[in-house]
């Protein structure tokens, strides 16, 4: 396994989405026949960024036993166990921070419980980013009905902005950098829960997120219902 460029978010529990997500994790949960873990996967692979790093904790063996270490599509996939190694998942930033012994200094990261069949993850976007001195980019989306006020601002030169009187909704794509977390243990060997806004906030307020708006199909799989609709 050499080093990841890409991470996907699969440690919830998804309480919105019980009783589904009682015997299921969510990111096995199929969108038109297929789960949405490996929507990603496939575009992982299909952009280049075959070493992917998937955190877990609620029911987490049921997607190492699903998928091993290599999909059929050639992604080859690392685990970070968050619920063997403390009992439970460590928010976004704890998850990412406990993974980045297995990262590269830039990557991709996704949740894996977002539809976005289009998006394309683009070495251009990457090496971009890379060149960049910002510590993340932020794919955001237009507000969907359960989101209605956004999350962040985005300015004219694609800047992603703390305070904005127009926000937009953070899509869970995004581009970060090792950096971002340097306020955080090397590896959280403790476990600590720590989320990824105030992170992205405080770096927003330094100038250095930038952002983008991607106007393709995109849904946020948090409630039984939104999966029946896109399943109808």
């Amino acid at each position: 396994m050499s080093i990841a460029q890409a991470m996907i978010l699969a440690a919830g529990r998804g309480e919105r989405m019980r009783p589904l997500t009682d015997t299921c994790p969510k990111p096995l949960l199929k969108v038109k026949g297929k789960p949405l873990l490996e929507y990603h996967l496939d575009a992982f692979a299909q952009g280049g960024f075959r070493d992917v790093v998937v955190n877990t904790a609620w029911l987490g063996e049921q997607i190492e036993d699903h998928y091993g270490h290599e999909t059929a599509q050639g992604a080859r996939i690392v685990y970070s166990h968050e619920g063997k190694d403390f009992g439970g998942a460590l928010e976004t930033a704890g998850g990412i921070a406990r993974a980045l012994p297995k990262l590269a200094d830039a990557f991709w990261l996704v949740a894996g419980d977002v539809w976005m069949p289009g998006f394309l993850f683009t070495r251009a976007a990457y090496d971009r980013f890379c060149a960049s001195g910002d510590l993340a980019h932020l794919i955001l989306v237009p507000n969907p009905a359960h989101n209605p006020k956004g999350d962040f601002g985005l300015s004219p030169d694609g800047r992603a902005l703390n305070q904005a009187d127009t926000r937009h909704t953070y899509s869970t794509v995004a581009l970060l950098r090792k950096d971002l977390f340097a306020s955080l243990p090397a590896g959280n060997p403790q476990g600590l829960k720590v989320k990824l806004a105030p992170l992205l906030r405080t770096a927003m307020d330094q100038g250095r997120v930038g952002a983008e708006l991607y106007h393709g199909p995109w849904v946020d799989v948090g409630t039984p219902e939104r999966l029946a609709q896109l399943n109808a």
